[in-house]
């Protein structure tokens, strides 16, 4: 008797043969038994269907560094209760000092420091929010003033990722920061020009291809130092470029009772407002190299005055005075 076929054409008293199944693979199977975890990275990125972030993991301290680094940086990052430098307090500071040379080459880290520190006032709760800082983990602990100093003494230039808001509140703590040249990744490094969609560290992080656990000062302060070593398609590092900014005199101008209407030009052009904190004037203001001072001028006779006898404020500043609060 023919065989009546099922549905899918296949007669109904054929033989039933179960389908093949594949062994699961296995790192034996696929050769990966001796392949390391950077390995497997480059091969997923090679592929352009993945993009990996390596952890930043800290450089270790070198008791005997190269030489040829004669000179001397820190990173320094600090928490604190609030944004009021003249009334907020630090919770936290961290510091690496590292070697470098006077072409931006980097050595080795020589020194760490890193303290919680108990305000006087309870931590608000935006504040442990953000950097995971409570009242209990700062109870009874205070930064040792003579580890820091040791640190910043010898340094031949202070790096912050916000040197404006940092240095402030360094001060505060110790007069040791008050005569050192300070530098701003922030402000001094070109990060659009290399790429960067912001300039926020943790979007220079991920960028960079890293991760870290962020908003703790000292781990923050290694975050940096990686970001400022990756040199990308450029000859120099970051650090160089940063390095070479800090060595160039500047001059701050005050456009001292500018049209109130040429205050989006101003902006535009990036002139930030002062409130007329301390001695300083009431008005917008900018910073350039100090040979395009004259052209700066001209610029606002031209633009913003509409007049050529305009006599403004100005100041010549170095890497010692810049940053201050």
């Amino acid at each position: 008797m023919a065989s009546q076929l099922d549905m899918f054409g296949v007669p109904s008293n054929a033989p039933v043969t179960k389908p093949v199944r594949k062994p699961k693979a296995t790192s034996k199977r696929l050769g990966l038994k001796d392949v390391s975890e950077d390995d497997i990275a480059r091969h997923l990125e090679m592929t352009g269907r993945y993009r990996i972030l390596r952890q930043i993991r800290p450089r270790d301290v070198c008791e005997s560094p190269r030489p040829g680094f004669p000179l001397i940086g820190a990173i320094v990052d600090t928490e604190t209760t609030g944004l009021n430098k003249g009334e907020d307090e630090v919770i936290e500071i961290g510091v690496i000092a590292f070697r470098f040379n006077p072409e931006g080459q980097v050595g080795d880290v020589i020194d760490v420091y890193s303290s919680l520190h108990q305000p006087s006032r309870p931590i608000p709760s935006e504040i442990t929010a953000l950097t995971g800082i409570t009242d209990e983990m700062v109870r009874g602990r205070s930064i040792n003033l003579d580890a820091l100093e040791r640190i910043v003494l010898p340094a031949d230039l202070i790096i912050a990722h916000n040197a404006g808001f940092d240095r402030p509140f360094c001060e505060r703590l110790s007069h040791v920061f008050a005569s050192k040249p300070w530098a701003c990744s922030n402000e001094e490094v070109d990060w659009k020009g290399r790429g960067f969609e912001g300039t926020k560290l943790g979007y220079l992080i991920n960028q960079a291809g890293f991760f870290h656990n962020g908003h703790r000062a000292v781990d923050d302060c290694f975050a940096l130092l990686e970001v400022l070593l990756q040199p990308g398609l450029h000859e120099l590092t970051p650090f160089a470029e940063l390095y070479r900014a800090s060595q160039r005199e500047r001059v701050r101008i005050w456009a001292e009772y500018s049209p109130f209407d040429k205050k989006d030009v101003l902006k535009a052009r990036g002139y930030r407002w002062s409130g007329g904190e301390g001695a300083t004037p009431k008005a917008w203001w900018t910073e350039v190299d100090a040979e395009l001072f004259d052209s700066e001028i001209k610029y606002l006779e031209a633009e913003i005055y509409n007049r050529s006898d305009v006599d403004l404020t100005s100041r010549r500043l170095t890497a010692v005075d810049r940053f201050k609060g």
